[in-house]
């Protein structure tokens, strides 16, 4: 889906920060946090990787940007707990002394023109073009690469396609690739002529480019 969270080619958020020899969690709650993700996953059969990813993805804008890095894993596992049953809202907000910010509702028809693609199409060195959709759902296609022409460099085996997955949809593999993009291209005020962004994209995400 388009949101902040998709921050590639974004400016005006200032250098990234980071902190030398950083603690995995620097805080007891973080741990915690993260294994309630786990347990959500891998024990329980709550939710899967997908699903998770776009609870986060659904975060309100002020509070992505806000959150530290496991108060976003936090919210996204919170949110799949309650809206799955497994965690009442009003139990949750009682533990936690205070409301608890979730993430927003669902969204519906998330897929848009991608058709499943059950065997490869392409091959290495094929040009193809990333297709200009915005999903309303879950997708794996950044907004910085859509509309755009590449390379294939490497045609990776089957696995499972995100926009599908994150909504509950029938489970379904299709070959990814990884295509190189010329920066220039992609940033044309800000690219290099001897810089380049290799990609990893889905099937339904690419089509052939124009000869």
């Amino acid at each position: 889906m388009d949101g902040i969270h998709d921050l590639g080619g974004m400016a005006g958020f200032g250098t990234i920060a980071y902190e030398e020899d950083e603690p995995v969690f620097h805080e007891p709650w973080q741990a915690t946090a993260f294994a309630l993700n786990i347990v959500g996953i891998g024990v329980l059969r709550n939710h899967n990787a997908d699903e998770y990813r776009h609870s986060i993805e659904r975060m309100l804008p002020v509070h992505y940007l806000q959150a530290c890095y496991y108060e976003r894993v936090l919210t996204g596992a919170a949110t799949l707990f309650v809206e799955k049953g497994l965690v009442d809202l009003d139990d949750l907000e009682a533990r936690a002394g205070g409301s608890f910010p979730l993430a927003a509702p669902n969204a519906d028809d998330p897929m848009v023109d991608l058709t499943p693609q059950p065997v490869a199409r392409f091959k290495v060195g094929d040009r193809v073009g990333v297709k200009d959709i915005h999903p309303k759902g879950h997708t794996r296609v950044p907004r910085f690469c859509r509309g755009k022409t590449g390379t294939v460099l490497h045609v990776a085996p089957a696995f499972s396609f995100p926009d599908a997955a994150a909504h509950g949809g029938a489970f379904r593999k299709e070959h990814t690739y990884h295509v190189e993009f010329a920066s220039t291209d992609l940033w044309s005020d800000a690219g290099s002529e001897n810089e380049s962004v290799v990609v990893d994209l889905w099937d339904s995400y690419l089509e052939a480019a124009a000869s």
